[in-house]
């Protein structure tokens, strides 16, 4: 996907992020789902992160989320 401009981050369906409701942490491609996983690991509560795992792991089986690579 490249660069997620405003505009493009506005045209996202809110499947399309980790926390829908809030519009948090965009997950578009695996490029985007580990930079959420970063981001939440610094600013998130813990419930948001276990929220942005699961959505992560969910839609990105092959990214490492913390835990056992999947290959």
């Amino acid at each position: 996907m490249g660069k997620l401009t405003s505009k493009r981050r506005a045209a996202l369906k809110p499947s399309q992020f980790a926390l829908p409701g809030k519009d948090g942490y965009p997950i578009p491609d695996a490029s985007h789902a580990r930079n959420a996983l970063a981001r939440v690991a610094q600013h998130g509560t813990p419930s948001e992160q276990a929220r942005v795992k699961a959505a992560v792991r969910k839609k990105f089986p092959s990214v490492n989320v913390g835990g056992k690579s999947k290959k």
